[in-house]
């Protein structure tokens, strides 16, 4: 048994009891809180918006433990649901909705992370930022699990419910929509 699966297997059962689920909370948030974060954060680019998505994600998290049934990892439920919340905060928001926008015409998403203090990219970081800005929800949700995270196939399936092989093909296509994206404007 590995530390990460002990891990989760102690916060699984400290939280499974009345008496003990506020330590098995702490203990959860102290492990996945980081990541959690980062996670949304990309997703919707505002330290901000990523920091209510994330409460809203713990409460969620808190609140419905008892739901949990195990059919997956303590990680995947607690990204799906990180996913589920930002993915509703971006539909609510409208902010996903770029089609009509070019980002290299200072797309508002892009002026605010680079104004943002928690956001050390430089121009090339930008740029990327704003070709993923270009793809499709889907894509760019898949893109960003699987190069920011650099979360397995595997994972990124039991997170968003998708085949292995829709998502192989999503970031395939998303990857060479940033390389046009970065080449048409590198020139």
């Amino acid at each position: 048994m590995n530390s990460t699966h002990a891990e989760d297997q102690e916060i699984l059962t400290l939280m499974g009891e009345e008496r003990t689920l506020d330590r098995g909370f702490r203990k959860l948030m102290d492990k996945y809180q980081e990541r959690l974060y980062w996670h949304i954060r990309r997703m919707v680019l505002s330290h901000e918006d990523a920091d209510d998505i994330l409460q809203n994600t713990l409460v969620k998290v808190y609140r419905n433990f008892t739901q949990f049934e195990q059919k997956s990892s303590l990680f995947t439920w607690l990204y799906r649901i990180a996913t589920n919340e930002t993915l509703t905060f971006l539909e609510k928001s409208k902010k996903w909705q770029t089609d009509s926008v070019d980002p290299a015409k200072e797309h508002p998403a892009i002026m605010h992370l680079a104004s943002d203090e928690y956001f050390d990219g430089d121009h090339l970081s930008l740029m990327l930022e704003a070709a993923i800005l270009t793809l499709p929800p889907k894509q760019r949700q898949v893109f960003k699990l699987r190069y920011y995270e650099e979360m397995s196939y595997q994972d990124m399936s039991d997170v968003l419910e998708t085949s292995e092989g829709s998502l192989k093909a999503s970031y395939h296509h998303a990857v060479k929509k940033i390389e046009e994206y970065i080449k048409s404007k590198s020139t």
